[in-house]
């Protein structure tokens, strides 16, 4: 054998080297990059340290920040969901091997995306979701060819024309959702991308789907969202049917009329999404077939006819079953055997009784099952979803056993009574409880505080008594307490304060007394805080500036994946139950679009003092009611600020001095009562306030101005005439005053009808 020097010495050098990068020193981070990350940091207004981590010489181990164990470029910069706001910085510019920018589910207050983004072509995944970027989508990120995943959804951007789209060559997921497609060339550029695997347009305002564009290109597209658009039945089906690798079609929310027609020919389809739509006819025998189908969500349609085994024949490997609210009638025999195992069965509204269907127990892996108002009179089986059945007596036997796959528990609307059960930690996985209106007394157990995970507790509308417990603070993944209508007592509790993630928080008609603890200021996210009717005898705290998610106008859609959950608590079809509070005088019901409401309540208490300044910084309240208590001070002089505020009142307290000018730039305003208190001076003249009749501003001795009285330096103010003005000899009107009153008047009819029809549509098509 002949030894080669050269080979040798190569091998040797092969082996230190690979000793070297591998062994046990550190990847250092390049300081260049460093350098950068910092000037980025810079720019930013962030909270709860996210980013403290941000300090040290090590940047490959701050917080969102991965670097390569080769080179120690930084690679990918994920700050997903960490509440930052400000602006970013073009030095990100300086991270020339960064193939993965993640900013999602932020708010930057409304400005663009920076123009600079196309520039980083390294750039592999991009993902702005949900993080308040407005304007136009700057057509510079067609500059990115090697882009794999591109996320935009959720925030209020503008495309006019998609042909940058067509230059992502390689793109593989799409998620365009809540942009307003309606005059972008979409299909066209859509077509051309033979990559893409995934596609998203929810909320995308679609009505038409052109034949003529050729979707063979499509052959790797796996998921089709198309949900909450205006699409007509036909044209969607002929679109989807070329594509045979679809596995998700989501066609949620449009128009689609008609029948189902066949699905066979999407043998590969896993899940479909028809819900809410206007469907009617029979469910077609051909669903049996898709052998791989594991969800099947049908509900909200006007479908009829009878359901039977037939339909599920080939239905091994489904797991959620969606019927709800149709006009279907199960005909499947007591001794069938189904050939899946469900973990999710929705069928309320449809026709199931009078006996609990026997193949219902056979489903081993139930986590969800759902059928109220389905004409079951026979007796409750324990841990499932039984709500509006009118089931009465205790929830005791729900402790005898663990139930450590139950994820949602619904038994809401029916004659429950006794104590809420002391076990919840037999059921350590549960997402949802929903023990809403029914008849439990005692106190509020503190076993809830084994509930790691949970996300919405609703309660409301009981007789339970006490303070709430303590050990809830271990619950540190609740959005949404709903505890209102019931008769707790002591004080609102300061570690309230430390539910960093709460939304809805809803103390409403109990017999709390005490001070609003300035901690309840630390709940930045909160969308909605419903204090009312209870014996509070505080000042306001004066930090209502802190509110993030109130002070931005744009409308939050939340993912689901921000609530850590499979299930969305804002849609009842997701077994997220529903809340109610106060809106306009009247108790509603909120239901699937509860994330769309912004409302502060303190009525009815006793609370002192003056409106805090901090008020205006919320410019996306929708509902502020302050009245029933004994508040004195003015009206704050910014609350025109306020300009998405739909429903205001301030009636019975002890408000004195004028009425701000500015109130009169809410043209959204639809409710306004400023009745009972001291106010005076002129109503300021506006085609808004004068839309509101005289009862709104009652009872305030020192008010004058229409739709009030005049005031006296009105009545005694001289008229001046001159010939030719007078529109009668007789009188002295005065023509041109006449004119400007009467086109003064047509405005604030307009206004004042548009803000009533504003309100209603608001209310008919978003709010419940």
């Amino acid at each position: 054998m002949i030894f080669d020097k050269r080979i040798a010495i190569k091998f040797v050098l092969a082996v230190l080297f690979c000793v070297f990068v591998s062994g046990d020193s550190e990847v250092r981070c390049v300081e260049r990059e460093r350098e950068a990350l910092l000037s980025f940091k810079n720019g930013l207004i962030y909270e709860h340290g996210h980013l403290s981590s941000w300090q040290s010489n090590e940047c490959c181990k701050w917080y969102g920040v991965e670097c390569s164990n080769a080179t120690g470029h930084v690679i990918s910069l994920q700050l997903n969901g960490v509440n930052l706001r400000g602006k970013i910085g073009s030095s990100l510019l300086e991270l020339h091997h960064l193939n993965s920018l993640g900013l999602s589910w932020n708010d930057f207050g409304g400005i663009p995306i920076p123009e600079f983004i196309g520039s980083m072509k390294q750039l592999q995944h991009l993902y702005l979701r949900s993080s308040n970027f407005s304007g136009n989508v700057p057509p510079q990120i067609g500059n990115l060819t090697n882009l794999r995943s591109l996320d935009l959804s959720y925030n209020s951007l503008r495309i006019e024309n998609l042909d940058w789209l067509s230059s992502l060559s390689v793109l593989s997921y799409l998620d365009l959702s809540h942009i307003d497609l309606s005059h972008a060339n979409l299909l066209e550029q859509v077509t051309s991308l033979q990559f893409l695997h995934e596609l998203h347009l929810a909320f995308c305002n679609i009505s038409v789907v052109k034949h003529s564009v050729s979707h063979r290109s499509l052959t790797k597209l796996r998921s089709l969202d198309l949900s909450f658009n205006s699409l007509s039945h036909t044209s969607i089906f002929i679109f989807a049917s070329v594509l045979e690798s679809l596995e998700i079609l989501n066609l949620e929310y449009n128009q689609l009329n008609g029948s189902i027609p066949d699905l066979r020919a999407f043998s590969s389809l896993k899940e479909l999404y028809l819900s809410g739509n206007n469907l009617t006819g029979s469910i077609p025998l051909s669903i049996g077939q898709l052998s791989e189908l594991q969800v099947l969500d049908l509900s909200y349609n006007s479908l009829e006819g009878l359901v039977s085994e037939s339909h599920f024949i080939n239905l091994d490997k489904l797991k959620t079953l969606d019927l709800s609210f149709n006009q279907l009638m199960l005909d499947i025999a007591p001794d069938w055997s189904p050939p899946f195992q469900l973990k999710t069965i929705s069928l309320a509204g449809c026709s199931v009784g009078p006996y609990f269907p026997k193949w219902i127990g056979t489903q081993r892996n139930l986590s969800s099952l759902d059928v109220h108002g389905a004409n079951i009179t026979d007796e409750a089986p324990s841990g499932v979803y039984l709500g509006g059945n009118m089931f009465n007596g205790s929830l005791s036997s729900i402790c005898e056993t663990h139930h450590d796959n139950l994820r949602a528990l619904t038994l809401s609307n029916n004659q429950l009574a006794g104590e809420v059960p002391n076990c919840w930690e037999k059921m350590p996985n549960l997402l949802s409880l929903n023990l809403a209106n029914n008849t439990f007394s005692g106190e509020i157990p503190a076993s809830l505080g084994a509930l790691g995970y949970i996300v919405a507790l609703q309660m409301h509308g009981n007789n339970l008594s006490g303070e709430l417990p303590y050990s809830m603070i271990l619950c540190q993944e609740l959005r949404l307490i709903d505890v209102g209508g019931n008769m707790l007592t002591g004080e609102i509790p300061t570690w309230i304060g430390h539910m960093y993630k709460m939304l809805f928080l809803n103390l409403r008609g109990n017999k709390l007394h005490g001070s609003i603890p300035s901690q309840i200021c630390n709940l930045i996210r909160i969308q909605v805080l419903d204090l009312s009717i209870n014996k509070l005898d505080s000042i306001i705290p004066d930090c209502f500036n802190n509110f993030t998610a109130l002070a931005s106008t744009n409308i939050i859609y939340y993912d689901l994946y921000l609530f850590g959950t499979n299930f969305d608590i804002m849609d009842e079809n997701k077994q997220g139950g529903y809340s109610s509070f106060q809106w306009k005088g009247q108790q509603l019901e909120y239901k699937k679009n509860l994330g769309l409401l912004k409302l502060i309540d303190f009525s009815s208490n006793r609370l002192i003092g003056n409106i805090p300044k901090s008020f205006s910084d919320m410019r996306g309240l929708n509902s502020l009611n302050l009245s029933g208590n004994s508040l004195t001070g003015s009206i704050i002089p910014d609350i025109g600020q306020m300009d998405m505020l739909n429903s205001l009142d301030l009636s019975h307290n002890r408000l004195s001095g004028n009425i701000p000018t500015s109130l009169a730039e809410i043209y959204s305003l639809g409710f306004l009562d400023l009745s009972n208190n001291n106010l005076s001076g002129k109503i300021p003249a506006s085609t808004q306030l004068q839309s509101f009749n005289a009862l709104a501003y009652a009872e305030n001795d020192g008010l004058c101005g229409d739709p009030l009285p005049k005031c006296p330096e009105d009545s005694l103010k001289p008229h001046a005439t001159s010939p030719g003005e007078n529109m009668n000899e007789n009188n002295d009107i005065d023509f041109s005053f006449m004119q400007g009153f009467g086109l003064s008047m047509a405005f604030g009819f307009v206004f004042g009808f548009w803000g009533s029809c504003w309100f209603i549509l608001q209310h008919a098509g978003y709010w419940s």
